[in-house]
């Protein structure tokens, strides 16, 4: 059976507008209210074999809460920001334009002296490829945002440019079916019936 793995997007922490690189802090009032309307959905995913999550506060918060008691995973962490680590992207826009610029245009570029966009799809996608399938075919990961748009990046082979036309919402959930470089999105949800006349 091939390996499904579904990714939870944390909770939030702030409001968009107010997201930092790299952020750390942990949920906000508003995260754990969304956490505890949205935890009766997403009980089911606690039944994975394997459970696991980013090491940042809101993504270990997010899937405690959940009940997944999910496993911390190093590899599942945000992309390192360098300099620009704690920031805003319009406050770092604002003190080095030149360089956000040359960081969204080109996907090798390490302008803020961290992670490329290239290494940070590749070190997920390296994760992705790793799982255990022996321990079982389903996987949950509660993962920060940018995490999952690069799994689905790697996943999907697309252009790294891909990776900024993808929207995730916090507590969304996204899955991947397959096994090491072959892996393929899904979609689940109400089928729709055909009328009968």
């Amino acid at each position: 059976m091939p390996l499904r793995v579904t990714f939870v997007a944390a909770a939030r922490s702030s409001s968009l507008l107010a997201e930092r690189f790299e952020d750390d802090r942990p949920l906000d009032q508003a995260g754990w209210g969304e956490v505890e309307h949205a935890a009766q959905g997403l009980l089911p995913l606690a039944a994975a074999e394997l459970r696991y999550c980013s090491p940042t506060p809101r993504s270990r918060a997010t899937g405690e809460g959940l009940g997944y008691a999910p496993l911390v995973q190093l590899a599942l962490r945000d992309c390192d920001m360098g300099r620009w680590r704690g920031l805003t992207l319009g406050e770092a826009m604002a003190r080095e334009p030149e360089a956000v610029d040359a960081w969204l245009a080109d996907p090798r570029a390490t302008p803020h002296g961290g992670e490329s966009l290239m290494d940070f799809i590749t070190r997920v996608g390296g994760w992705l490829d790793t799982r255990p399938v022996d321990d079982g075919c389903r996987v949950v990961a509660v993962a920060e945002p940018s995490v999952i748009r690069a799994a689905l990046v790697y996943a999907l082979k697309a252009p790294p440019s891909t990776y900024w036309n993808i929207d995730v919402r916090p507590l969304s959930t996204t899955a991947v079916t397959g096994r090491g470089g072959r892996w393929h999105l899904r979609f689940d949800g109400a089928s729709a019936q055909p009328s009968r006349a």
